[in-house]
């Protein structure tokens, strides 16, 4: 008798469990992959700007070029990394 109990016990939580996992992928499903979720793509003759620098501009922003990084860059402060274990031998 108490074997029969225990079993009653350990399954409900396992299937309360069961019945959350399923509705939030249902829930998950039908919010990822619903009608509204769809990408509107506009071939290049039909949008109005070929790319975002030229929406920009069309905007009134300034484009600008990012900075070139420099070549050398300074030695960073703090300690320096650890040598490998096994360094790699020609």
């Amino acid at each position: 008798m108490q074997d029969n109990r225990s079993n009653q016990t350990l399954g409900r939580p396992v299937m309360a469990a069961i019945a959350v996992a399923f509705f939030s992928v249902l829930a998950l499903l039908i919010v990822d992959h619903g009608p509204w979720s769809r990408a509107k793509v506009q071939a290049a003759e039909v949008a109005n700007y070929k790319t975002t620098g030229a929406a920009a501009r069309a905007a009134g922003a300034k484009v600008t070029p990012t900075a070139p990084k420099p070549v050398i860059e300074p030695a960073t402060p703090g300690s320096k990394p650890a040598q490998t274990v096994n360094p790699a031998t020609p």
